[in-house]
Parts: structure tokens; sequence; C-alpha cells
């Protein structure tokens, strides 16, 4: 008796009856920053090296590595989010900000002219401890024209910790800044809008004198860079899995869990085509830990489409005798399709080819007849040449046998006889 088959997924009702459970995600995100605690206590007392930067005299004020640790939320699809990569960054909004350090320096990175901004920051309007944190207003020309080497990149990288870009230039910053910027995702430039809504343009409005568009006013850009420092940034690639920071190690789990919440909510209704019914899994990780999972579906498709209903079982041995009936008409079948791919070709054959073809096999034969004539020729000429005839005379001749008689034969005797 032939096994059954038993389906590995079951289907659900229309709809996207889904969402994330509370519960689940801050269960798992509280075994995972236990996990990473402990893991960095065992690797400190198993560590026989000194840290040579540490004070021993003011131990007390010390900062706990597991600050800097990040925590990834990883998102993978059924089908590829997008077809193409898209060199542009997207951002998400959440609920606690991974930069909330009031020493935190950040550069600007704007589109010319540089004065414009510049001016802007400095406002009156613009408030004062965001702009104090604003280290450098750099533009798009001056940051070709100055960082070239590597050796001024890695300078730059290490004067500021967060990077701010204006959304109209972000795209060419790769080959500008190079892979010291983001081959990792702390320090990679978020985008923000400095331009102003066409609405808020008027007369009073400072113009960018390039581009000819309106740059945003004071209050409006202290906010929108206020929105970029609290939000998670978002990098798509033409692949199923895609990974966002949304916490650090010091956290409690309650943080960690709420930014989990609204980043999952963000990618399913910005990013992600068909929202959770392309959703496959959720998990969370540490840099050197293993995911957990939050959420999993039920099924491996997208569309009701994409799922092929089982055949009867009476209709498997039919199966089977047309795959051996393919595999047994194979040969023939190839070189039948051979036969019919060498005539199509003749047929294809432009008509100036078949012309010059001809044309070559008339002046063959044409050769062959004229190499035949010249022989001809030759043959005659070597015969009018020749001295005399020769006269062939047959001659009877007697030959002796071994028992004593005597035997008659006949030979063939050439006489030349001269022409007069």
């Amino acid at each position: 008796m032939a096994p059954t088959s038993t389906s590995l997924t079951s289907k659900v009702a229309s709809g996207s009856p889904y969402q994330l459970d509370r519960s689940q995600t801050k269960k798992a995100s509280s075994a995972l920053l236990k996990h990473i605690k402990s893991e960095e206590k065992r690797t400190e007392s198993e560590s026989t090296k000194k840290n040579l930067l540490a004070n021993d005299d003011d131990s007390s004020d010390e900062v706990d590595d597991s600050e800097d640790t990040p925590i990834w939320l990883v998102l993978t699809t059924k089908k590829h989010i997008v077809d193409k990569k898209r060199l542009k960054p997207g951002k998400i909004s959440m609920p606690h900000s991974l930069n909330t350090s009031p020493n935190s320096t950040i550069c600007l990175i704007t589109a010319d002219p540089q004065r414009s901004f510049k001016d802007v920051v400095a406002h009156d309007s613009f408030p004062k401890p965001l702009a104090s944190r604003i280290g450098r207003v750099i533009g798009i020309s001056k940051l070709k024209a100055k960082y070239k080497s590597y050796e001024s990149r890695r300078q730059l990288l290490s004067e500021y910790d967060i990077f701010l870009a204006d959304d109209r230039i972000v795209t060419l910053l790769p080959n500008l800044l190079g892979k010291i910027f983001f081959k990792g995702g702390s320090k990679r430039p978020v985008p923000v809008n400095l331009s102003a809504p066409k609405k808020a343009q008027d007369k009073s409005t400072p113009k960018n004198g390039d581009e000819g568009k309106s740059i945003a006013s004071p209050k409006a850009m202290a906010e929108e860079i206020e929105r970029a420092l609290s939000a998670a940034l978002v990098h798509l690639s033409p692949s199923v899995t895609t990974s966002v920071r949304v916490g650090k190690a010091s956290w409690g789990p309650e943080k960690v869990a709420a930014n989990v919440e609204a980043v999952v909510n963000g990618l399913t209704e910005k990013f992600v085509t068909k929202g959770w019914r392309n959703v496959r899994s959720v998990h969370i990780k540490g840099p050197n830990t293993m995911a957990l999972p939050i959420w999993l579906a039920d099924e491996l498709w997208v569309d009701e489409g994409d799922v092929l209903e089982d055949a009867p079982a009476e209709n498997e041995a039919l199966e089977g005798k047309d795959e051996v009936k393919k595999i047994a008409d194979a040969p023939a079948e190839a070189a039948s399709s051979k036969r019919k791919a060498r005539e199509g070709e003749e047929e294809q054959r432009p008509k100036k080819a078949k012309k010059a073809d001809k044309a070559e096999g008339d002046d063959l034969a044409k050769e062959i007849a004229l190499r035949k004539e010249k022989l001809k020729k030759q043959k005659a000429q070597a015969a009018a040449e020749t001295e005399g005839d020769s006269v062939v005379s047959k001659v009877s001749k007697e030959v002796p046998l071994a028992d004593g008689g005597k035997a008659k034969i006949k030979a063939k005797k050439t006489k030349t006889v001269k022409s007069a």
C-alpha cells in the first residue's frame, strides 16, 4: 500500500488576521537580554587580559559594555520584498529612541549650497540644545573634494556619532563615503527631508540657489531632525530577509518589545508588499546570538493561486507511465527537433545568401567543364605527334612438354611500321 502524503501547512481564511502577541514578544525580549548579559559576564570572567582603558580609581562611573550592544529585528518574507535594490533607505518611527544621549554629536550632509542650511541651524528660532549637538554642516560638493582618501573618511567617521543626510542626495553617499560608513549599521546616514512643503513655500522662506527649491523653516527642520533621531533605519534589498536595529542590551524588555511592535507594523504597512500575507517569520537577536522566534506563519504561500491541489491517487500510475514514455521518446524528439531547427535555419536564411550559394555552384561547374575540354585537347595533340602506328600480329609457337609431347601457344608480336 502506497504511503499517503500529509500536508506541511494548512490554509487559512481570507484576509489578514495576523498580529504580534505582546506576551510572546516580551518573553523573547527578556530571554534575549538575559542571555546577552550572562554571556558578557562569562566572557569577562574567562578573559585573562586586563583592560588598559579602565579606570581603577573611579570604577563606579564605568559604563557597562552592554549599552552599546544592539538588538536586531529580523523579518523574513515569503517573496522578495523588492524586485531591485533600493539605494534610498527609509525610516520608521519608534517610541524609544536609540540616540538619547545629549552628548552625541551630529554631522549634517546637505545639498549645495551649504550656507543656506547653516543659516537655518544658526537661526534664533532653531532649538539651542539641538543646534549645539550639530557639530558640522557639510555640502555635497565639499564632501567630494575634501574626503577622497580612505584616511580622511575614517577620521570623519570617528569625529561624529550620528550622520544625517538630505534625502535628495542620500543615494550619492555610498560612492562618496565608501564601505567604511556602510559596512555596519550603526553610523549609516539617516535621510531627512530638509525642503519645505509646497504649501509652506512663500517669499519669506529661504531659497536654495542651485536647486531652486525652498528650504524648511528652522522649526520644521528641527522637528524633522528629532524624528530622524528617534527612528529606525531601514535598508531594503532584493531578498527575503531584512534586519533593523530596534534596541540596546541595556534596556528593559518592555522598551525592546514596544520598539519591535512599532517596527514590525511599519514594515508590514509601508515596505512589505501584501502586508502580513507575505511575512513568513519575525525573530530578534543580538550580534553573536541565536535568533529567537516571535512570530511564525502557518502557511508558506502568499496567494491561493500559489497552492497546487493534491492529485487523485488513481492518476499516479498514469502519470508514471507518461514519464516513462517521455523518457523513451526523448532521443527521437531531440533528433526531430534538430532536423526541424536546421530546416528552419535554411528557410530563414536571406535571399541574398541563397543567390550567392547558387552562383558559387554555377562557377564550379563551369570550371570543371573547362578542365575536361583542356584534357581532351591535350590527348588529341599527343596522338597526332606519334611517329608511327603499331601493328600487332599473331604468331604461333610450339613449346615442349615434360612428358615428351609438344603444345602450340599463340603469342602477340608487335611490329612498328614507319610511315612514309
